[in-house]
């Protein structure tokens, strides 16, 4: 029906037909698939969630005597310094270590990144290996994003295609990723935003690559590879959802460019923290499939009860339950009734469609070409040596 090129074509003249991901749905209930792949150019979807294997690339830049950065702090969050001289990783969930005999704070590198994206400035302390091309053995002083060189986001693993449901069949409180867990199954907790997520509308990744242009944090991003514990191979239904965890997306972007209403540092109790990030995705309709495949709805997606107070890698699950059972807000559960609450923030999975619709609309954004596909042949591979516990 249509290419990218001549999509392209259509953004830049402001005639691009654009819908969200629930408007489409919506068109497609009122005048069927067919007609609604005639209409629309572009369908974009969102989600705003926790996706705490994420975080950034820094670059200080070279100091006067020079510096090797060995160890490193930031608001006192350990970043990796283990590259290039004044090269850091901040990773999103590593947290505030005890400094000065103070209590270690609920903060962590999801805080600073949304931080130096506010334009707040960050306390730097360094330590460094003194060589003869770095004869400097310490520093300390305040950064901002616009005294940095690269500051751009790097993340290993955002967008997972589905995930769990937590809940907790022991008999005392379990403090998880998910958030605490009470006992004898008094709740439950679900990450995913359900059939508005990005990659529950294409489910074997025919749209989505590597080099797919994104909205990340409020900036513009890119799909940089296949993402960390990638698992395609999941078992799926007829319409090609996965039932549970299954294939992840490493993503890119310049987070000088981001907004920190969508990059939010976050804090479990007695987990730890971790980074509140907004995605956005352009799904081109190059044909009617496209529109079919983003026709589902909640009750067409699943995903597994799982117990955390089994301490295991594979633990039990209580079935599977739908996403608009989930979004009722009570699941059953061996013939109990659970109240359920997302992490995932619909509202602003909301917005983030919206505002990708309101790029492409007004010509800011237009849609890549793929460079190569994402792998949809990964196994999954555990770690089943015996350990002591």
């Amino acid at each position: 029906m249509r290419t990218i090129a001549e999509i392209n074509d259509k953004i830049s003249c402001n005639r691009a037909v654009v819908m969200t991901i629930e408007e489409i749905k919506a068109r497609v209930v009122e005048i069927g698939v067919t007609e609604t792949a005639k209409e629309v150019d572009v369908i974009t979807t969102g989600t705003f969630e926790p996706m705490e294997s994420s975080g950034a690339i820094i670059n200080l830049g070279h100091t006067d005597p020079p510096i090797k950065i060995r160890r490193c702090w930031l608001e006192g969050v350990p970043a990796y310094s283990g590259f290039g001289a004044v090269d850091l990783y901040l990773g999103a969930s590593c947290a505030v270590e005890e400094m000065d005999g103070e209590e270690v704070r609920e903060r962590g590198g999801g805080h600073v990144i949304e931080d130096l994206i506010a334009g707040k400035p960050v306390q730097v302390r360094a330590q460094g290996q003194v060589t003869d091309c770095y004869p400097r053995a310490t520093f300390e002083t305040t950064i901002t994003r616009e005294t940095i060189n690269q500051f751009y986001l790097f993340n290993p693993r955002n967008l997972y295609q589905n995930f769990i449901v937590g809940v907790n069949g022991g008999d005392r409180p379990l403090f998880t990723y998910l958030g605490p867990l009470q006992p004898r199954l008094s709740n439950a907790v679900y990450s995913n935003p359900g059939a508005i997520s990005p990659l529950f509308n294409d489910p074997d990744l025919q749209l989505i690559g590597v080099g797919t242009r994104i909205f990340l944090g409020g900036g513009i991003g890119y799909v940089a590879w296949e993402g960390t514990q990638h698992f395609p191979l999941q078992k799926r239904l007829p319409n090609r959802t996965p039932i549970g965890p299954a294939a992840t997306l490493a993503l890119i972007g310049d987070a000088k460019q981001m907004d920190a209403r969508w990059v939010r540092g976050c804090y479990f109790k007695s987990y730890g923290p971790s980074l509140m990030l907004g995605v956005g995705v352009p799904l081109p309709v190059l044909e009617e499939v496209v529109v079919a495949r983003c026709a589902v709805q909640d009750k067409d997606l699943v995903a597994p009860i799982v117990d955390f107070s089994i301490p295991r890698r594979v633990r039990p699950t209580f079935g599977l339950v739908s996403y608009a059972q989930l979004k009722s807000g009570r699941i059953t559960i061996e013939g109990k009734t659970v109240r359920v609450a997302p992490l995932a923030s619909m509202f602003l999975s909301r917005q983030v469609a919206l505002s990708l619709k309101e790029w492409i609309e007004t010509g800011k954004f237009t849609l890549t070409e793929p460079v190569s596909q994402i792998p949809m042949e990964r196994s999954f591979l555990p770690q089943d040596r015996w350990t002591e516990f």
